[in-house]
């Protein structure tokens, strides 16, 4: 059993990602439904909860969404959970166009392109 406190650990995955009690926009679920601002997610959010490895505790559609449109959200492997930090793609001035996407190997846009377009 791995116990977590959520809020301790959320403000620790901010502080990583350089980010502050301010800079917090919005905390709910993904697709907009459900929302609440930084201080009612304090309040509900000093829990105990079990991040290893079994059942998922806490809501996976959770997110908390900055000011500046980068967010945390929930992710899990069987049962243990984490928060991640995500930013919005920025496409390059130059971006490349790319004909292939399907691998049988995992491999990325940029592996998938470069070896078919030199065999």
């Amino acid at each position: 059993m791995t116990t977590d406190n959520l809020l301790e650990e959320t403000l620790h995955k901010m502080e990583y990602n350089n980010k502050q009690e301010n800079d917090v926009d919005w905390v709910g679920s993904r697709d907009g439904k459900y929302a609440i601002n930084w201080n009612q997610f304090k309040a509900i959010g000093n829990i105990k909860y079990d991040s290893g490895f079994g059942g998922q505790e806490i809501a996976p559609d959770l997110v908390i969404v900055f000011k500046d449109g980068t967010w945390l959200e929930r992710h899990e492997y069987d049962g243990s959970e984490w928060w991640e930090y995500k930013e919005t793609p920025q496409r390059q001035k130059e971006a490349t166009p790319f004909t292939k996407i399907k691998s049988d190997y995992s491999d990325s846009i940029d592996d998938l392109n470069i070896r078919n377009d030199n065999t």
